[in-house]
């Protein structure tokens, strides 16, 4: 399996294909970085069009087991960051 696109590599990549520089490649992406944390930390969600939709989802309080001692804890509620998959990305990815 191949290694994760680096950051580096992404922004280069970006700058590629916008037939611009890294410079202004790089802040586009910082600019959609922070756009999507902002709203997704404020319980929205972005969906990226044919690659997915990311979320925030809220897990009540629960039990669980420390896998080491076998002792169940009361975990309390807390978010989760969440992303569903485009079926144009998926059916990409499948041929």
């Amino acid at each position: 399996m191949a290694k994760p696109m680096t950051k580096t590599q992404l922004v280069a990549a970006l700058a590629d294909e916008m037939g611009s520089d890294k410079k202004s490649a790089g802040g586009a992406l910082e600019a959609v970085i922070s756009i999507i944390t902002r709203e997704v930390s404020a319980g929205g969600a972005v969906t990226l069009p044919g690659v997915g939709k990311i979320y925030c989802r809220e897990r009540p309080e629960r039990m669980v087991r420390n896998p080491a001692t076998g002792e169940q804890i009361k975990k309390d509620a807390d978010k989760v960051v969440k992303m569903t998959i485009a079926k144009a990305l998926k059916d990409s990815v499948n041929g």
